[in-house]
């Protein structure tokens, strides 16, 4: 069904315009004023603003073996209802995706079930590099190095294991840096305090900024000695922004950083009401470090903004400190939330676009997605910047149920999603017989 949206303010590629766009088998074939072409559907988009969809760099569904969280097909359909678009899901599922055979399986199940396009990252271990270095750079979105434990722990720490990774890998290494030793230090220190009463608040304490800028700040001298590239995963810290450089032009730059939306959103303040529920790795921290994050947006220091999206259960949330997993459900509410800052004054609509879709499609690689151009991919999101509404438990499609942002009021809504062409959600309905398409990147195979 070829699709003409009319009217509509589209924010792209740094400048806000109105004009007409036409969809044809899945491409973006023509964008004007004037005389529009005829198609089988209109959609009316006056009032309304078109940006690229949302390409979140980082989420964790939870398929296979822990799909009691969550399933590649309910958080994609979560997904388009927040107006992303395309995803890459990290490894630490059951099992792990630690070898090609097991990544395959991810894609085969994505194909089959979900909602929005999809990439998925190859895990790396501490004894699988051989495997790692069979990824093939145009079919994969990047391989992923936890240098920090976490959910399902694919700690990497063998020094060897990580000078191999840098100086061999074929494309974008994603970390996550949090120092293990420091953790462990800080968490054996709070449970002689505290023992099995750990307060909630005390997370950003255990998980310290000392050891985030140790890690991070060892990641980006590995990449720099062997000349990697290097994307540092969701900073939480002021202090780790020194280690990335303010420039705005991608071209130049090696090694780029990512914020997620409950550092950008959160502080250290909120866990006496919502406890659990914003545990994260890394930790949310202070005020102060959320402000820093903020203004790196604007600079150039932070790249991308994603999710971590990262869904459990209310009973496993539900539990102590030492008990309850780091992680929750965002990605259904990511662009809702930039746009809330953007009209807060926090950065411009077009500076969100930027972060949210243009640089992710830059900084992977990804193939003819992430901007409202003639003969990309028609990967398309319509926002109602004056349209608000309140997050309810109802209106959630996570599998766990829950959500941080539970409660509260937003000023945009996300009015329409078009997933390679197709209307996939459409005025609070989603059309479950959509499938999004794998992403590939403009990479050679080395």
């Amino acid at each position: 069904m070829s699709i003409l949206i009319k009217h509509a303010s589209i924010v792209n590629e740094g400048t806000i315009t109105e004009a007409d766009v036409l969809v044809e088998q899945g491409l973006i074939t023509w964008i004007g004023t004037g005389k529009s072409p005829l198609a089988d559907r209109v959609i009316d988009a006056r009032g309304l603003h078109l940006m690229p969809g949302v390409i979140d760099d980082q989420v964790h569904f939870r398929e296979p073996g822990l799909t009691y969280k969550g399933e590649i097909a309910t958080e994609s359909r979560a997904a388009v209802a927040g107006g992303v678009t395309s995803y890459m899901e990290m490894p630490n599922t059951k099992p792990q995706a630690l070898t090609q055979e097991l990544l395959a399986w991810k894609y085969d199940r994505a194909a089959q079930v979900s909602a929005a396009n999809y990439s998925f990252f190859m895990g790396a271990s501490n004894d699988n590099l051989e495997e790692v270095l069979k990824t093939d750079p145009a079919q994969v979105c990047g391989i992923k190095v936890f240098m920090g434990s976490s959910t399902g722990n694919m700690l990497v720490d063998n020094e060897e294991t990580l000078e191999g990774i840098f100086r061999n890998s074929p494309m974008l290494i994603a970390t996550h840096c949090e120092k293990e030793e420091i953790v462990q230090a800080n968490l054996k220190q709070y449970i002689a305090q505290y023992g099995e009463d750990i307060p909630m608040r005390s997370h950003p304490a255990i998980r310290s900024e000392e050891a985030c800028y140790a890690s991070s700040s060892q990641a980006v001298a590995l990449a720099r000695r062997h000349g990697a590239r290097l994307h540092v995963l969701h900073i939480s810290t002021a202090k780790e922004l020194g280690l990335f450089d303010a420039d705005l032009n991608l071209a130049r730059k090696k090694i780029t950083s990512e914020a997620c939306i409950h550092h950008l959103w959160f502080s250290e303040e909120d866990y006496d009401t919502l406890g659990a529920n914003i545990k994260w790795n890394p930790a949310v921290k202070t005020a102060a470090d959320r402000a820093e994050i903020r203004k790196a947006l604007l600079d150039g220091r932070i790249d991308v903004v994603a999710t971590d999206h990262a869904p459990h259960t209310r009973e496993e949330k539900a539990g102590k400190y030492l008990d309850a997993p780091s992680g929750g459900p965002l990605i259904q509410h990511s662009l809702v939330a930039m746009l809330e800052m953007a009209k807060a004054g926090v950065l411009s609509l077009e500076r969100v676009v930027e972060l949210m879709a243009h640089n992710p499609a830059i900084l992977f690689d990804i193939d003819k997605r992430g901007y409202i151009r003639e003969g990309y991919h028609a990967d398309l999101v319509l926002v109602n910047l004056q349209d608000p509404w309140t997050v309810t438990e109802e209106s959630l499609h996570y599998k766990c149920g829950w959500s941080p942002f539970t409660g509260q009021r937003f000023s945009a809504k996300v009015h329409s999603t078009m997933v390679s062409g197709q209307l996939v959600y459409h005025e609070g309905k989603i059309d479950d017989t959509v499938r999004g398409s794998r992403l590939t990147f403009a990479r050679e195979k080395k």
